[in-house]
């Protein structure tokens, strides 16, 4: 009895699975490049797996994998479970979470939603990704239910004004619309500057050439939401402006009915769902989860064009905007300072010289070099900015986490071995404040040259704000183009 207990024991001490200390470090390492392949070599999780049982019998999850990513930047967890494993935020996404979403072809729509973003400095905004995804919810949620589409989906089309002659299309445009819930996508050129009559003449031929079901627009105070209103007075229809929810409602005619802000804010209106809609922010959730085709469709407006007696008025170009006077998550180019920042007076020289909004990492704002309002990260400021620079600051999570929707990330650290390096599309290595100086001392010159050659043509004597890309100069290319030439660039 003693030889065959022996061997039994011995039987089950050779089936136990033996650990491996180097796989389990890498496991423990997030940043090791293997980590997602040895997670799921473990069966520990890996790439887009939310959970999986722990070695001490308890679930696990991934808390990066849980919910989507609201449009204020905050993530958002659904106990219910329906949102488990979206996908992250809209930009800055990689290629593989890119290729994890499903992609959705509408082929014969039945009909058309029709969306007019507004394309702030000419991409899409949080504001419109969350009127797209309020148009992909009114076309997509309902349409088994509805009769007269026979099996067919409607498809949300984008209406583009862009002003002539070069109204065109561009690649990265279109892939934004595509991740934002764009089945088509037409682009309609718009005389240049305020022009809100000719504007509403471009409307008013798609609606007469597609006759959408739900005219959508974001309700933004000099573009959507009084193009939105202008709309519904030439059609007869009473819009819903300010909407921020919307309910299916057998009731209705559309089969929806909404709920719109009135009394300033103070109070919600219900109503049925009418034809013309003009949505706050945060109306929906964006997309996350599916890829759209985004596919052009050709309208041209001479052949349906609507008369317009002119307006009675002159369009005397942009103003100049304070880039201090712009909200931090507004604001399409920030200079950030950190702890690495010695010389404040010169950040501050720096920042209007090459007309960016200011922003801090946690760690200046409390040593008092910065307000609180300025600060940039989870724990202050989500922003969205085209071109971010980082002066001095190390890459907190936090912070890292406040930028990841910016476009373009410039660091300038002594540490080339930081967070904020490894995040950054461009890297200059070096003293903060010598090459913050050098970097005002080149733009200096370039942006006078600019004034002065505009003012040779006539064109006014006072320089444009570099925080308009429409009228100012390329702020983003030219301060890539001299930190470049400064020999610094990692």
């Amino acid at each position: 009895m003693s030889d065959v207990h022996s061997t039994s024991q011995h039987q089950q001490y050779d089936v136990r699975r033996r650990r491996d200390p180097r796989l389990e470090g890498i496991a423990r390492n997030r940043r090791h490049p293997e980590h997602l392949a040895v997670l799921a070599a473990l069966g520990q999780g890996g790439e887009g797996q939310a959970s999986w049982m722990g070695p001490n019998g308890r679930m696990r999850r991934d808390p990066h994998l849980v919910g989507v990513m609201g449009p204020n930047g905050r993530r958002r967890i659904d106990r219910s479970g329906a949102l488990v494993g979206a996908a992250g935020p809209q930009q800055g996404r990689t290629a593989t979470q890119r290729d994890q979403r499903r992609d959705v072809v509408v082929a014969d729509p039945a009909g058309v939603i029709a969306v007019v973003p507004d394309l702030a400095s000419g991409r899409l905004s949080e504001h419109d990704r969350d009127v797209f995804g309020l148009a992909r919810r009114l076309a997509d949620e309902r349409a088994d239910d509805r009769a007269d589409i026979d099996g067919s989906s409607l498809a949300v089309t984008a209406l583009l004004l862009l002003p002539s002659p070069s109204a065109t299309l561009e690649s990265a445009l279109q892939d934004a619309l595509a991740e934002a819930g764009a089945d088509r996508v037409i682009v309609l050129p718009v005389a240049p500057g305020y022009a809100p009559e000719d504007r509403l003449a471009a409307c008013l031929a798609a609606d007469l050439a597609l006759t959408p079901r739900h005219w959508l627009f974001p309700d933004a105070t000099l573009e959507g939401g009084d193009l939105g209103r202008r709309l519904a007075v030439r059609l007869g229809e009473r819009p819903a402006c300010g909407l921020w929810r919307v309910e299916p409602d057998d009731a209705s005619d559309s089969g929806w009915s909404c709920l719109c802000r009135s009394g300033s804010g103070r109070q919600d209106l219900a109503r049925p769902l009418p034809r013309v809609v003009v949505a706050a922010a945060q109306c929906a959730e964006p997309v996350t989860a599916t890829l759209h085709e985004a596919r052009e469709w050709p309208l041209s407006r001479t052949s349906c064009d609507h008369p317009l007696a002119p307006l009675p008025m002159q369009d005397l170009g942009a103003v100049a905007v304070d880039p201090a006077a712009i909200a931090l998550a507004e604001a399409p180019f920030i200079l950030a300072g950190g702890n690495g920042v010695g010389d404040w007076d010169g950040f501050h020289h720096a920042a209007r010289v090459l007309g960016a909004s200011e922003g801090a990492s946690r760690v200046a704002v409390d040593e008092g070099h910065m307000p609180r309002e300025r600060q940039v990260g989870a724990t202050g400021t989500f922003v969205s900015a085209r071109v971010y620079l980082a002066v001095g600051i190390s890459g907190a999570i936090q912070h890292l986490q406040g930028i990841q929707r910016c476009e373009k990330v410039i660091a300038i650290n002594s540490d080339g071995g930081c967070d904020m390096v490894k995040r950054a599309d461009l890297s200059v290595i070096g003293d903060g404040d010598a090459i913050l100086a050098e970097l005002v001392s080149l733009v200096e010159p370039s942006l006078v040259e600019q004034r002065d050659s505009r003012q040779q043509l006539g064109e006014g004597s006072e320089a444009p704000s570099p925080t308009d890309p429409a009228e100012g100069p390329d702020t983003s290319s030219l301060l890539s183009d001299r930190l470049k030439e400064s020999r610094h660039v990692a």
